[in-house]
């Protein structure tokens, strides 16, 4: 089936990029883990609440890999596998921090335009996701979305007991009742809608300052579709009856553990009715209202590591300017 012309200014998702096989079916295996652990070409992640080591490469980064040897303890996932380099994460203080001090490095949050040339420094995926490459943006977003479930996981939801790692990462198994937890992923429906003129609608919530707009998005709740989802949040934020949901894209967005369904749905009516706990403003835009609002700063869009910009820029037909 061929890709319209939307649909491939869409690509690439920042966040959606990965080149290692999973390697789901070695998981279980306790013998091949260790064995992996033990392979000098092994190579380690540091991850500490959603941020990791990365070291500037010309005007890219990318993710500092430690051998097994030199990794901290701490919980360890298994990523993957690619060109039979086992990756892993383990979840710990990074060093530099008040908590580590690994190999006498001292490494600080800083801005990329503030790093020399091999200068290393703690980033998250919202700092760095656009900026590294294929394989690294993988692997950060892997172990950024398991870092972040096992934090909130550690006691069976059963009979509270502390819960056990297992399987590489990828499940926690109570010991008092033996019953198994995967890591989930909570589903959300991000849309673009658009008017019978062609407008497009961003919004605010309340907790952003002015100027900083986006489109649409909510949760899906049990035992409703993403079609249905796309309709029910747009009549409760801004009070609009959409149809035609069609959908264009999807990208893990783990802050904590969603995952965006990016749609376009066009409206059948234009006046507002905003929800006040969950939208400050909306407004309808043509291209070259939008275009004049970002060229004056009144308007700042999402930046490109989110699928909110590439759905936005995906309506407008190129590429904008003006991020958050």
């Amino acid at each position: 089936m061929e890709t319209t012309a939307e649909e491939q200014l869409l690509g690439p998702l920042l966040l959606a990029r990965g080149t290692i096989d999973r390697s789901s079916m070695l998981r279980g295996n306790n013998a091949w883990l260790e064995r992996s652990w033990a392979d000098p070409a092994a190579r380690v992640l540091l991850i500490d609440e959603g941020r990791t080591l990365v070291r500037r490469v010309g005007d890219e980064v990318e993710v500092v890999l430690f051998a097994t040897r030199d990794a901290p303890k701490g919980e360890r996932y298994l990523l993957g596998v690619e060109d039979d380099v086992p990756y892993f994460a383990v979840a710990a203080p990074l060093p530099g921090t008040a908590l580590a001090d690994l190999n006498g490095r001292t490494v600080a949050p800083m801005r990329l335009d503030e790093t020399a040339e091999g200068e290393e420094f703690s980033a998250g995926l919202r700092q760095v996701g656009a900026l590294l490459g294929d394989r690294d943006a993988g692997l950060l977003v892997y172990a950024v979305a398991l870092e972040a479930w096992h934090s909130t996981h550690e006691f069976c939801p059963r009979c509270g007991s502390r819960t056990d790692v297992r399987a590489g990462g990828h499940i926690r198994v109570c010991p008092r009742d033996a019953s198994q937890h995967f890591p989930r992923v909570d589903p959300a429906v991000i849309m673009l809608v658009r008017d019978e003129d062609d407008r497009c609608l961003l919004a605010r919530g309340p907790q952003w300052p002015e100027g900083r707009l986006s489109i649409l998005a909510g949760f899906v709740e049990p035992g409703e579709s993403l079609e249905h989802a796309v309709v029910r949040e747009v009549a409760e934020e801004v009070g609009l009856h959409v149809v035609s949901p069609r959908y264009l894209g999807s990208q893990p967005w783990p802050f904590p553990r969603s995952l965006m369904l990016g749609f376009f749905a066009r409206s059948l009516t234009t006046e507002l009715t905003l929800d006040l706990d969950e939208i400050a403003e909306a407004r309808w835009f043509s291209r070259a209202e939008l275009l004049n609002a970002l060229e004056t700063g009144e308007v700042r869009l999402p930046p490109p590591v989110s699928i909110a910009r590439r759905l936005i820029e995906t309506w407008y037909g190129d590429h904008l300017t003006g991020d958050w």
